[in-house]
């Protein structure tokens, strides 16, 4: 099953799976913006480099773009951002010295563990509208996905054996 056409070689959009799951990451995004945005006034492309930099304890503006797909320009306003505000910063590489990496501030960690407990319990809050069999399907599908597209699969956190 395709695109759920409606005859041989036209497409309904609402049924074309890549609009579905680009819609579905918009809604999801700005149901856990919710957390974020109004407690810590921080915008989409913020968290995602706060949550990047904070789980991986330092990485590069790269290795931020990479991981959350977000374009370069975005990153690196968003990076502007969060050093303007003292959450992230800057620090020279003992290997190479043209790379700076990340890591959050004393202030950004203090965020970050706000943050962490309370994104958490609003992705376990959506993911109570499935019942475990549709969730661990939903996570095996996208696995599957994620390693066709040759994409690092994300973690397993809460799932049902």
């Amino acid at each position: 099953m395709s695109a759920r056409s409606t005859r041989r070689g036209s497409l309904r959009l609402s049924g074309f799976m890549p609009f579905r799951l680009n819609r579905l990451a918009a809604a999801v995004s700005q149901h856990l913006s919710v957390v974020y945005r109004t407690r810590f006034a921080l915008e989409v492309p913020e968290w995602r480099v706060l949550a990047t930099v904070g789980e991986a304890h330092g990485c590069t503006a790269q290795q931020v773009a990479a991981s959350t797909r977000m374009h370069k320009t975005r990153v690196s306003r968003a990076l502007a951002g969060l050093r303007r505000r003292g959450l992230i910063e800057r620090v020279a590489s003992a290997r190479d010295r043209r790379e700076m990496p990340l890591r959050l501030s004393s202030k950004g960690r203090r965020v970050y563990a706000q943050l962490v407990p309370l994104a958490l319990a609003r992705e376990r809050a959506l993911l109570k509208s499935l019942s475990s069999g549709e969730l661990r399907g939903l996570l095996a599908g996208l696995d599957r996905l994620e390693a066709f597209l040759g994409l690092a699969a994300g973690t397993r956190r809460g799932v049902p054996p």
